[in-house]
């Protein structure tokens, strides 16, 4: 068999091998450098999801603590809401209370006022009677003088018109000349108490000798005396006594019986006693009768001449000279303040 000689490959056939070998080895090296690509970016993507992962797993144990927390702030605010609630409540009626006891103490300062007032009007008027009826400016002194005081002690601003009128009325009674009263008075309870032991002027008094007259009695008789002498001075003595030989002044010496001297004595006390209520009352005219009355009562019914008479004579007489008459004062200044007072406060409430 003969041989066919070689036939020489052309240029285009022989450099596709190495065109093939060349873009193998690009696709090789391609192929290497995705791989290569591929594992970092895989890599990458895993240590990504490995953090992600654990920040997820951070984002829910905080968001589990989170809300955990939040509950404990949700039941914290809840009690706090109720506290708060209870605290409104019981603010409120703290309030309220406090509210209710604000008008209590005005109502019960207002009442206090006005029991107040109506005392011290009370003890006005009263001032003001015994003013009128008896004269009595002591006891109207005292009074007006209690009420200042008890106004003072309240010591209210709207109180001092009413206590500048009591000043006044004060002053004014203070001014006034004083009668002692209760020492007139008493010096004629001591004439009543002495009438019963003045003497009459009909009664016999017996004097009794006193020392002296005792020393000048002449010496007892002698033993030797007979005894008929002694009978006969005796019954001598006894006629004396019998007899009483007495001078009396008066023209007309008045005899009285036992009951009419004791009537008598009763009349003086009245007359006596109705002098004392002229005196309480200030009656002049009547007060000064009385007395001349009685003076002239003990001058003639009694002994004139007894110490017991001519002390109450005396004292008679200095109690006439007394002038009990005067102009009783008047403290209507201070009433009519009161009253004003008085309803004004009602005006304002009406």
């Amino acid at each position: 068999m003969a041989s066919v000689p070689p036939q020489n490959p052309s240029p285009a056939a022989a450099g596709r091998p190495a065109r093939l070998r060349a873009f193998a080895l690009a696709l090789v090296v391609l192929a290497a450098v995705v791989a290569g690509l591929w594992l970092d970016t895989r890599g990458r993507i895993g240590a990504t999801q490995d953090e992600l992962a654990r920040r997820l797993r951070d984002i829910e144990t905080e968001t589990r603590e989170a809300r955990a927390l939040g509950r404990q702030n949700q039941d914290s605010l809840r009690e706090a809401l109720a506290k708060l609630g209870t605290l409104e409540t019981r603010l409120a009626e703290s309030q309220t209370q406090q509210v209710a006891l604000e008008a209590l103490y005005q109502e019960l300062a207002r009442n206090r006022d006005e029991w107040q007032l109506a005392e011290t009007e009370q003890v006005l008027a009263i001032a003001q009677q015994q003013l009128q009826l008896s004269g009595n400016v002591r006891a109207a002194l005292l009074a007006l003088q209690l009420a200042e005081s008890r106004l003072m002690r309240i010591d209210r601003p709207q109180f001092l018109p009413v206590r500048r009128a009591l000043t006044r009325d004060i002053d004014r009674l203070k001014s006034l000349p004083v009668l002692d009263v209760p020492g007139l008075s008493l010096t004629i309870d001591r004439l009543i108490a002495s009438v019963d032991a003045m003497p009459l002027a009909f009664e016999e008094r017996i004097e009794r000798p006193g020392p002296a007259a005792k020393a000048a009695k002449p010496a007892p008789v002698a033993a030797e005396e007979n005894f008929l002498a002694r009978l006969g001075g005796e019954v001598w003595k006894e006629l004396r006594q019998l007899v009483v030989v007495r001078r009396i002044d008066a023209p007309e010496p008045p005899l009285l019986l036992p009951q009419q001297a004791w009537f008598l004595r009763e009349n003086l006390k009245l007359r006596l006693l109705n002098a004392r209520l002229a005196l309480l009352t200030r009656d002049e005219a009547g007060y000064r009768e009385d007395l001349r009355v009685a003076q002239s009562w003990i001058q003639r019914y009694f002994d004139a001449r007894a110490r017991s008479s001519q002390a109450a004579l005396a004292q008679l007489r200095q109690l006439s000279a007394a002038s009990i008459s005067f102009e009783p004062p008047s403290i209507m200044d201070s009433l009519e303040a009161v009253r004003g007072f008085k309803s004004r406060r009602e005006r304002g409430k009406s």
